[in-house]
């Protein structure tokens, strides 16, 4: 089970773990950054890669058992460097997108809500669900809409396609599904409570407005499945 696998607090001190946490995301910043100077990637795929590589850190925090204050903390951090890199610009690979957005600073804020949301409760798989549901399924569904969208829609002035939509919806599925079955066993209820979830990520995804989504979805989705959880 998942459960017996994320169970390294007794092996690694706290400082060994939080310095995990920061070589993972130093590498993924000096990466992303490589990519921006020394090749020709556009600046959203640039940004993608960090969005999707930064997320992973709460499978790290869960495995590694990181303590809720210290999880945090980092995203109180994280959430301040953002405002700051928006004024005066930290990493310009990231934040070169040619639209004004929040979302990196939401990103952050999220991943603290859903840690002090679940982390006492000791139930970090709805926090995992949340956040992985915004960094692969939200960051997915821009890249292949981008790249592949055919059919857009419009919501708000913010332009969308209905092969990102399902993108967005696929991804969240399998993610959810795939937690849940393996924290809990194959149940016969992890598909309907997948299902609704998926529902719920891609309506938040696609009424998002200047980067609320890195809000919405990972709380919603992850308030979502918690409640179906307890109802089905």
């Amino acid at each position: 089970m998942l459960t017996s696998l994320f169970s390294l607090e007794s092996i690694l001190p706290l400082g060994l773990q939080v310095a995990a946490v920061g070589l993972w995301l130093g590498l993924l910043l000096i990466f992303a950054e490589g990519l921006h100077r020394f090749t020709r990637t556009d600046s959203e795929v640039v940004r993608k890669v960090v969005h999707i590589g930064t997320g992973n850190v709460i499978l790290l925090a869960w495995w590694l058992q990181i303590p809720g204050w210290v999880a945090i903390a980092a995203s109180i951090i994280a959430g301040a460097i953002a405002l700051i890199s928006y004024k005066f610009p930290i990493l310009p690979g990231i934040n070169s997108v040619g639209r004004q957005s929040l979302g990196t600073f939401f990103y952050a804020i999220s991943i603290g809500i859903l840690v002090a949301w679940f982390w006492p409760l000791q139930l970090p798989q709805y926090a995992a669900i949340g956040i992985l549901i915004m960094t692969y399924g939200d960051g997915l569904a821009a890249l292949i809409g981008q790249r592949f969208g055919q059919h857009p829609y419009q919501f708000w002035g913010e332009k969308k396609s209905l092969e990102g939509s399902a993108t967005m919806a696929l991804v969240s599925f399998i993610i959810t599904a795939s937690i849940l079955a393996l924290v809990e066993g194959n149940l016969w209820n992890i598909g309907l409570i997948a299902l609704g979830v998926a529902g719920v990520a891609t309506v938040l995804e696609a009424f998002s407005k200047v980067g609320i989504d890195n809000l919405t979805v990972p709380i919603g989705s992850a308030a979502f499945c918690f409640f179906l959880h307890q109802i089905l």
